[in-house]
């Protein structure tokens, strides 16, 4: 008789892995037993189908979980052994992950709508393949005592369901039913009357409180932004089902598969609706002295204009002003799915999921401007007194919080704006295994990113480093993140500049320290991805990365080598009127343009209603306070103030995203950039830019933009015989730019790597630090780029 030792390793505990073995076992007449360890999955396994078992194991393991390996030995077999049983998980050192959070499953929503089931209708209910893990794990192995639900004795019902091999729920941590369970604050009917009538509603999710109002409800929509201090920002909007969605958004199959999928995100999709360009946003500039308002903002498709009647297709423009694209995301918890079955009446059963629905409410994070999202139930009626008008929360504990991830479709494939809930804390494996090592990314939206062996666990958004609220999330998750991994890291990596929060953090912890230049990292962050190693070049867009010379970059062109880079060149440098302000004020960033074509004398009549505009000429010309900079996102910002897109952002980024926004089809401009030695300059493009509309102006600025890319990266790529090259930043946010790039250099046998894993911004910067930390390590070497200043 055969025996094998049977070790599962990866995503394999809080997803009924052991009760799909153990169903497997049975089925095929084997003996023996499995148990959760800090490894993973353990088990012995006797009989003559072992062949069948294993290829079983592999291929119809359950939907969530994620086999990194299967390790088998044979062992002496045990003949007097019956049946297979499940044993108590063993602690000891772990080696494992935590599943991430997943939507309700088809069969958990199937018990939902059904009258005759006792969980019917109730808020909590969950299953081995579905409901809440990451967000309720204190500690590995994961079994019910150390999560949020320890504090909920199983009833007899629920406990024989958990006892039962053939039940689904079998050895289900998070499961409960309405006798044993949490209980939500609020009866669903009433939570859809305040929706309906106006009311701002806090309800606790599964990684935090989100903040809804009706979509179609103008006053209630303003009423959220004012009271959120959201100014400009889109919001994210939550529907039934895609058909819902296809109301007033056009997706291809790869939207759908995302949408639908069990992590559900808030997915980009283009609007059907061409986007205003809100008056506020966008002052009238005269394009020369005495020349009338700047182009109209460009409509299409027939849809309604502003100020007419909201309908089921029609949505206010405060969701998302200027902007072609809105964030949508499927319903994924109990509550959210009751909501929309409480808004058609209460069908029985689940024909009505797949019925287009007009309920369509907005969902966004539940925080105060800035700050990390509330999760707490007091902490949700402190922080959130004069911002929800209804607070519905429950009784089980948040652990961590996670807001929503945000992805987009770009060049083909899924691309992240924000990794969190439903891929967090799922690792990214690395290219080779190497000490475990803690990086805290830099200061705008700032993650961490955590080691182990040839993993990289990236934490879920923690957000901008202004204030003391996220300073203490980013030490929550680095904390979190050690716990329930296990790990201790022997050195930190962060951003080259001293002044950085996140650079003080890491200081502060009493381990050895790795300053990594910022552009560097974003690099790095990709080829780590794409298991890349060896010399590589790549194009980091951004909008600022403190410089291995002291200086403000932001488009660079860098030769990539492990642990360390060569900068082979950059844009050409731009001035900064007033520094940092600048970036807020694309009319700034226009003067700045202007005066590199040699026209300051038009500046204060160009931008005489935008604030001090001849004070921002004489400042230039005297090179005052207008550090330069080789940012691509700052060549964005003086498109924007050119073309009149924006005057000035009420939020990070505002303009370009815009200015994408207006793109239909990109068009290139013969001549509109010069390559001086190693510098690219697209000065004769922004100058053309004064001679034509708006939206004519943002195709040739992203048609042109990227065609310059292209030209100035071959050179290097090909005396170097490099095939590929690697393209991250924030720019590479903007879908029209990215699938520019990599169109322009397929079509010279050039294979562009793009982020996947990790977003293109600050968002995935801790991955690469992460990454080329290891390799410094390994290699024994001196720190990837010492710093050019005193210790902060």
């Amino acid at each position: 008789m055969n025996r094998r030792r049977v070790r599962v390793r990866g995503q394999v505990q809080g997803v009924g892995f052991r009760p799909f073995l153990y169903g497997l076992a049975h089925r095929l007449a084997l003996t023996g037993w499995v148990l959760n360890d800090g490894d993973g999955v353990l088990a012995e396994v006797q009989g003559d189908a072992l062949e069948r078992f294993l290829t079983a194991l592999a291929q119809d393991a359950p939907p969530l979980s994620r086999i990194d390996a299967i390790e088998t030995d044979a062992i002496p077999a045990q003949p007097d052994e019956t049946g297979f049983v499940i044993l108590a998980s063993q602690r000891g050192a772990v080696t494992t992950g935590v599943a991430p959070d997943a939507a309700v499953c088809p069969a958990c929503l199937a018990e939902l709508f059904d009258p005759a089931d006792r969980r019917y209708r109730y808020p909590f209910l969950n299953c081995t393949h579905c409901g809440p893990r990451f967000t309720i794990t204190r500690a590995l192995p994961y079994d019910r005592p150390q999560t949020a639900m320890a504090g909920f004795p199983l009833c007899p019902d629920c406990a024989a369901e958990y006892a039962d091999p053939a039940d689904r729920r079998f050895h289900a941590q998070p499961t409960a039913c309405p006798a044993c369970g949490p209980r939500l604050s609020h009866p669903i009917e009433e939570v859809l009357a305040a929706l309906r009538g106006g009311r701002i509603v806090a309800v606790k999710g599964l990684g935090g409180f989100h903040l809804a109002c009706d979509a179609f409800d103008t006053a209630a929509v303003e009423r959220l932004r004012a009271r959120k201090q959201r100014n400009g920002k889109p919001f994210a909007l939550m529907v039934a089902n895609v058909a819902s969605a296809e109301r007033f958004v056009e997706m291809g199959a790869a939207e759908r598969a995302l949408l639908e999928g069990v992590a559900r995100p808030v997915v980009l999709v283009r609007r059907r609706e061409a986007p205003t360009l809100p008056a506020s946003r966008a002052p009238s500039l005269p394009r020369f002295a005495g020349e009338g308002l700047v182009s109209p903002p460009l409509r299409s498709g027939g849809g309604l204009g502003r100020g007419q009647a909201s309908s089921s297709s029609t949505l206010p423009d405060s969701i998302a002003p200027g902007l072609a694209w809105l964030g949508v995301m499927l319903p994924y918890t109990p509550i959210h799915h009751l909501l929309f079955h409480e808004a058609v009446g209460r069908p029985d059963g689940t024909d009505w999921l797949e019925r287009p629905q007009d309920l369509t409410l907005v969902m966004t994070s539940a925080n105060p401007g800035g700050e990390p999202l509330a999760i707490g139930n007091d902490e949700a009626r402190r922080r959130l007194d004069g911002i929800a008008d209804l607070i519905v929360d429950h009784d089980r504990d948040i652990l961590i919080r996670a807001d929503d991830s945000v992805m987009r479709v770009v060049a083909g494939a899924p691309a992240f704006l924000r990794r969190g809930r439903g891929h967090v804390p799922a690792p990214i494996r690395l290219p080779r295994s190497g000490p475990s090592v803690l990086a805290v990314g830099a200061h705008q939206k700032a993650t961490v990113c955590l080691t182990r062996g040839n993993e990289a666990f990236l934490s879920q958004h923690i957000g901008d480093l202004d204030n003391a609220a996220t300073l203490e999330f980013l030490e929550e998750s680095v904390a979190h993140l050690r716990r329930i991994l296990a790990v201790e890291p022997v050195a930190v990596a962060h951003d080259l500049h001293p002044d950085f929060q996140s650079t003080r953090f890491a200081e502060s912890l009493g381990l050895p320290t790795l300053p990594v230049q910022h552009h560097h990292a974003h690099i790095a962050a990709v080829l780590a991805e794409h298991h890349v190693e060896g010399t590589a070049l790549g194009l980091a867009l951004d909008g600022f990365g403190l410089g291995a010379d002291g200086g403000s970059w932001g488009g660079e062109m860098l030769l990539v080598d492990g642990a360390g880079f060569t900068r082979l060149g950059h844009l050409a440098p731009l001035a900064q009127p007033g520094g940092d302000v600048a970036a807020r004020q694309p009319w700034r960033m226009a003067a700045a343009a202007l005066a590199r074509m040699g026209r300051g004398a038009e500046i204060a009549g160009r931008f005489a209603a935008c604030g001090p505009a001849d004070g921002v000429r004489r400042m230039i010309e005297a090179g005052v306070n207008t550090p330069p900079t080789s940012s691509c996102g700052r060549w964005f910002d003086a498109a924007c103030g050119l073309l009149g897109v924006r005057a000035v952002s009420a939020f990070e980024g505002e303009g370009p995203m815009v200015l994408e926004s207006l793109v239909r089809r990109p068009t290139v401009l013969e001549g509109g950039w010069r390559i001086d030695g190693s510098v690219l300059d697209l000065t004769p493009l922004l100058e053309s830019l004064l001679q034509i509309n708006a939206q004519e102006g943002a195709e040739r600025f992203h048609g042109t933009l990227a065609a310059a890319l292209v030209a100035w990266a071959m050179p290097e790529l090909t005396v170097r015989g490099l095939d590929r090259v690697v393209l991250s930043g924030g720019c590479l946010m903007n879908a029209v730019l990215a699938e520019g790039l990599c169109a322009g250099f397929a079509a010279r046998g050039v294979t562009a790597l793009l982020p996947r894993r990790a977003p293109a911004n600050d968002g995935g910067l801790s991955l690469g630090q992460a990454w080329i930390a290891v390799q410094s390590l390994l290699q024994e070497g001196p720190p990837p780029c010492a710093s050019p200043f005193p210790p902060a």
